[in-house]
This record gives structure tokens, C-alpha cells and sequence, in this order.
């Protein structure tokens, strides 16, 4: 069985493309070029994180070659206009960086790249020493699993702790990522919690919970006449 990943030490690219405070602009550019990446962490000696440089820092000095800016879109654009007169990383870097740990979940990597609008974060260690690089990309390796592996982690990790008397009865379904739940449950006030579990596993897309009440067919108790 593969291991699930839950946190983004689990994904991470270890090897990561930077630069010194003193990198010159055309360096970056050339960095950037060279190594097919759109962003990356600068570094002061000891390898701890001072900030990011990314394209669209870099092109800033494009946008505003022939640009005569009025006195309100300079007020207005006060940092961009800073930077689109750098020369080095430490000047045109985005700082203090955003950055997340090793051990922080996937989903909390998720939410600050989606609040601060960014395509990567850099990885550090408690002192701000860079350990690696997670990207939108990474993030999404998760829906990778196959469904086979997510159907092992469910019925070990959901149905055999959740519904011990009647797991035997509980089928689990996984199609392209979608889990179906199945089957009879003596407690059915369990059924919420286990489509919470479910829906929290890595790699899962959605969840269908079809799970009964014991004695209750698909489409409820059965009648009368077939207890005859």
C-alpha cells in the first residue's frame, strides 16, 4: 500500500532553483529561463528564505519602459514602480516571503496559495531554512491515487474503526476518485460522520452515502407482503 499523503514534506520538490540577495537582473532573467521555472526563493548565505522573485516581478521593468504614469497611478502603484527600477534580487524581491512548513497539511498549503494568489510556496524549517518547494502541481499529485488505494485506506481508516459490528456489510465503491458507500449499519447516526471521514481522505472527489439502517432494503423497509 502507498503511503497517503497529508502533508506537504509528502509532496514536495526537494531540489530547488535560487538565488543570493546580490543576483544581478539579468541573471535572474537567465535562472528563471534555464531551469523553466516562474519564481524562486531568495536566499541569504546561511540558506534561510529572505523573499521571492517571481516573472511578474521581473516584467515589471518591462511594463514601465515607455510608461509615463500619472501622479495618481504612481501613488496608486508606489511598489510596482520600485521595482521595475531594481537591478538585484534583494531589491525586486517580494518580501518577507510567504512560506510554509514541511509538516503543515495540504489543505492549509491550499488556502494560503489561493489567499495570496500564488503559484508556489517555498518549504522551510522552523529557523526559515529552506528545505524545498511545493507548487499548485504538487498539491494536486494527490488525485493521482488510484482506486484501488483509495478504497484500502477507507475501508481500514473509515469503515473497520467507525462501524465495527457491521463492517462486513459495508461496501466500498471508487470510481475515477467518486467513493460510494454501501451496505447496512446498525448505527446509522454514523452515517454523517463517515461521509465527513471519507470526503477528508486525500485524493477523494466526491462521496455518495448510501448506507441503511439494518433490515432497510435500497429503497426502504420492506412491505408487508414479503414478510409473509
Amino acid at each position: 500500500m502507498h503511503h497517503t499523503p497529508h502533508i506537504v514534506g509528502d509532496v514536495m520538490t526537494h531540489t530547488v532553483i535560487a538565488v543570493g540577495p546580490q543576483a544581478g537582473f539579468k541573471e535572474m532573467v537567465e535562472t528563471l529561463e534555464k531551469w523553466k521555472v516562474s519564481a524562486m526563493p531568495v536566499l541569504e548565505g546561511d540558506g534561510r528564505v529572505v523573499g521571492v522573485v517571481s516573472e511578474a516581478d521581473l516584467l515589471l521593468k518591462e511594463e514601465f519602459r515607455d510608461e509615463d504614469p500619472s501622479h495618481i497611478e504612481q501613488m496608486r502603484r508606489l511598489n510596482d514602480l520600485r521595482k521595475a527600477g531594481a537591478v538585484t534580487a534583494e531589491q525586486l524581491m517580494s518580501a518577507p516571503a510567504v512560506t510554509v512548513r514541511k509538516d503543515a497539511t495540504l489543505a492549509q498549503a491550499a488556502r494560503t496559495m489561493a489567499l495570496k494568489t500564488l503559484k508556489r510556496l517555498p518549504v522551510v524549517d522552523s529557523e526559515g531554512m529552506l528545505q524545498g518547494i511545493v507548487s499548485r502541481s504538487d498539491l494536486l499529485k494527490v488525485f493521482l491515487r488510484t482506486d484501488e488505494d483509495l478504497a484500502e485506506e477507507i475501508r481500514r481508516d473509515v469503515v473497520e474503526n467507525l462501524f465495527r459490528v457491521s463492517r462486513e456489510s459495508v461496501q466500498v465503491g471508487v470510481v475515477e476518485g467518486a467513493v460510494t458507500l454501501s451496505g447496512s449499519v446498525r448505527d446509522t447516526a454514523l452515517v454523517p460522520v463517515a461521509t465527513r471521514l471519507v470526503r477528508a481522505v486525500e485524493g477523494v472527489v466526491d462521496v455518495e452515502c448510501d448506507l441503511v439502517g439494518p433490515g432497510v432494503g435500497p429503497t426502504g423497509p420492506p412491505d408487508a407482503g414479503s414478510l409473509l
